[in-house]
């Protein structure tokens, strides 16, 4: 297992994190799965076996039961593995109960804090914008969380590039801890990120945590083109996330990851994986299983090498066009490029 920097900070995480969205596995998270504490406790062992050293959680996942649960799997081995959590979204029907004001921040870390069974937060994380919360507000109260020794690093979710920029901005001008990481949805099913939020991360310093990294299955090989998916799989249900706009190519791209994988004798979640871990900015991999299977076989991706012309085979089938104002930067501009404008434009250039 590699472990890489996140982002300006010096903490050192593991490649792949163990997502627990289905820790618990109530309401709305029911499809993602239905892991109790002694599931959990199996598959933090098989992660902590491959060298994951991160773990992921929210307190909205079955309404702080996730958190819950990690906190009574890890028992009095808390302190050797890194946990993140996130706050902002509704915990209850009060008109003060979601958002990211100080208010909410401040009470969501004590809550989470109580059901994790623990001190402090290793990473804590805005789990989506607030427009209508002052930055400064937010960012001071993270702030405070970290100088209590309650949080330890602060990170966003689900951040555009000028929001990101923005917040960034504010924590320099009034010296408050700044985000080191955004977690983001990022696959080959969607480049999107590659346009705004992966070149401003490598210009800020920010790490990016990967969210649903083979696409909520999709990517899994299960899905392919005229053939129906197994049964129970979420995206035959009401279940939306990611979105899919273009079936031919995705169904274009799950061919190639297949293909490939075959050649190498391994899933195409793996070689779906092992791309975006080669990928700029890219710090960890967020990887959630509904079963020890599906958890092995996924970790196991950490340590697949890809050919050159196998990742570009895959960034050709999955790519998209460049949008403006990059197509002019590139016919224009291309002199004068600096790395973050490259990790966009660069494979775009020599090309008609």
């Amino acid at each position: 297992m590699e472990y890489r920097q996140l982002g300006r900070s010096g903490l050192r995480v593991s490649t792949m994190t163990l997502g627990t969205m289905g820790f618990g596995g109530t309401g709305w998270a029911t499809p993602v799965g239905q892991i109790d504490v002694e599931g959990a406790r199996e598959q933090i062992a098989i992660a902590r076996d491959a060298g994951v050293n991160l773990i992921d959680t929210a307190d909205v996942y079955s309404a702080g039961l996730s958190e819950e649960i990690i906190g009574q799997a890890l028992g009095s081995s808390r302190d050797e593995v890194l946990i993140a959590t996130k706050v902002r979204m509704p915990m209850g029907d009060g008109p003060n109960d979601a958002g990211l004001s100080r208010h909410h921040i401040v009470r969501g870390a004590e809550a989470s804090l109580r059901r994790l069974n623990t001190d402090y937060i290793d990473l804590y994380q805005v789990h989506e914008w607030d427009g209508q919360t002052p930055l400064e507000e937010t960012l001071a109260a993270l702030d405070d969380l970290v100088r209590s020794g309650k949080v330890r690093y602060i990170g966003c979710s689900n951040y555009a590039a000028w929001q990101l920029m923005k917040a960034l901005g504010v924590s320099e001008r009034r010296q408050l801890e700044r985000f080191v990481s955004n977690q983001i949805y990022y696959s080959l099913h969607s480049r999107h990120p590659e346009s705004e939020i992966v070149p401003a991360s490598l210009d800020s310093g920010v790490g990016l945590l990967i969210w649903s990294p083979i696409a909520g299955g999709l990517l899994s090989g299960k899905y392919r083109r005229g053939v129906e998916a197994p049964a129970g799989s979420r995206h035959l249900t009401e279940w939306s996330e990611p979105p899919v706009h273009d079936e031919d190519k995705l169904y274009d791209t799950i061919e190639a990851a297949v293909e490939i994988g075959a050649a190498h004798g391994v899933s195409a979640a793996q070689v779906s994986l092992a791309w975006l871990l080669q990928k700029p900015a890219v710090t960890s991999l967020i990887i959630g299983a509904r079963t020890t299977e599906q958890l092995r076989d996924n970790l196991a991706a950490a340590s697949l090498e890809l050919a050159p012309d196998e990742i570009a085979r895959l960034d050709e089938v999955s790519g998209e066009p460049l949008r403006y104002p990059f197509w002019h930067q590139r016919n224009t501009s291309s002199d004068r490029l600096g790395p973050a404008d490259l990790s966009l434009i660069g494979p775009f250039l020599g090309k008609e």
